[in-house]
């Protein structure tokens, strides 16, 4: 198989797993949080910086490569590992919430998506053998199926149609990607009606190196995700990774975590810092208020991050007021290493069976 997992440890008061994933690229323990890097690049942070946080997994988006540069440039540089420098494991994202975000500009067929890009309008076709290709192109180390995301709320015939789709593309991507170097995640869809989430689960079951869980997180009320995420993560397969798309504030990673959920993604600590929201072990700090203008202490005491260590609040309000680059990057440093640290106090909480006990602030 080209991706091992592993189950190291249980909890006993939840569904909780510490597991370790054997990638290409490296191995690493979860639940992992996996920051963002949309177009080869976790915005405003070097390789080294993301490293440095304890990162050993960032998702990249095939959708967005494949418009530019093109993953035929990227697979001429030895793939995308070559391409931006970084040496650890990366999961591709097919596109398919991209495709969804779209709107208008894609249509949906039995063959694929026709789409217009967002840069200049050119027409595209992506297929579910085309957007294999395209990862494979790219020497991603996880891959994802092309799925359809279906939008909230959705009728029970229109989910039932869609997670039908997806499940047809989803073998599609199997057989093209039958000769892959890494993994191949099936997504699992249906919206909110927990019946055809699991018909999903029942037709994909097999040949698959993980599962992940779509079409939350977007727009649903958060106790009807955290339902659906429960729902959907015991029906997977056990000896599986399972990763829930897309999703999202730090408490829903730890709520979702207890329900059995190894894998996270979501720009929310990236985004978020970009427009000064960050996150401490205390709660949010928006660091454009100006009670933080002559504020001395570090964003967070109990950070080690480089920006804890060496700026005071007042002067990471001053760059963000003055629009310096500056002040984007240690603010996008920060968050990003306080998400790597809460998946680490997760995964320690998980050994030394304390999960329960662990509570959060509210952001």
């Amino acid at each position: 198989m080209p991706l091992t997992f592993e189950i190291l440890h249980t909890d006993i008061h939840s569904q909780a797993r510490l597991g370790r994933l054997h990638t290409p690229h490296g191995t690493f323990d979860t639940p992992v949080f996996m920051p963002i890097g949309t177009q080869a690049t976790v915005k405003t942070l070097r390789t080294s910086d993301l490293q440095a946080c304890g990162a050993h997994i960032i998702l990249c988006n095939s959708y967005h490569l494949f418009l530019r540069p093109g993953h035929d440039l990227i697979r001429s540089f030895g793939g995308l590992h070559t391409f931006m420098g970084w040496p650890c494991s990366i999961l591709t994202d097919s596109g398919g919430f991209q495709v969804f975000s779209l709107g208008t500009l894609a249509r949906v067929s039995e063959e694929g998506v026709r789409f217009q890009s967002h840069l200049d309008g050119a027409r595209h076709m992506i297929t579910p053998e085309r957007a294999v290709e395209i990862q494979m192109a790219l020497g991603s180390d996880i891959m994802m199926v092309l799925d359809e995301c279906t939008p909230y709320p959705a009728t029970y015939d229109t989910a039932r149609l869609s997670m039908e789709m997806t499940c047809r593309w989803a073998r599609r991507c199997q057989e093209a990607g039958r000769d892959r170097p890494g993994g191949l995640f099936a997504i699992i869809q249906g919206s909110t009606y927990k019946s055809l989430r699991d018909s999903c689960v029942q037709a994909l079951d097999g040949g698959f190196d993980g599962y992940a869980i779509g079409g939350l997180g977007v727009g649903e009320p958060r106790d009807v995700m955290y339902d659906l995420a429960a729902h959907t993560a015991a029906q997977l397969p056990a000896h599986q990774p399972r990763y829930l798309m897309g999703v999202g504030k730090p408490q829903d990673l730890l709520q979702c975590v207890r329900a059995g959920v190894d894998m996270f993604d979501c720009v929310l600590p990236t985004r978020n810092a970009r427009n000064g929201f960050l996150f401490t072990s205390t709660g949010r700090v928006v660091i454009k208020n100006a009670q933080y203008r002559t504020d001395e202490r570090p964003l967070d005491a109990h950070c080690d991050c480089y920006t804890c260590q060496h700026h005071s609040r007042a002067y990471l309000r001053h760059l963000f007021i003055a629009g310096e680059i500056l002040g984007l990057h240690l603010n996008t440093l920060h968050n990003v290493a306080y998400y790597l640290r809460l998946m680490t106090q997760i995964r320690q909480a998980i050994r030394d069976g304390t999960l329960a006990e662990l509570t959060l602030s509210e952001f």
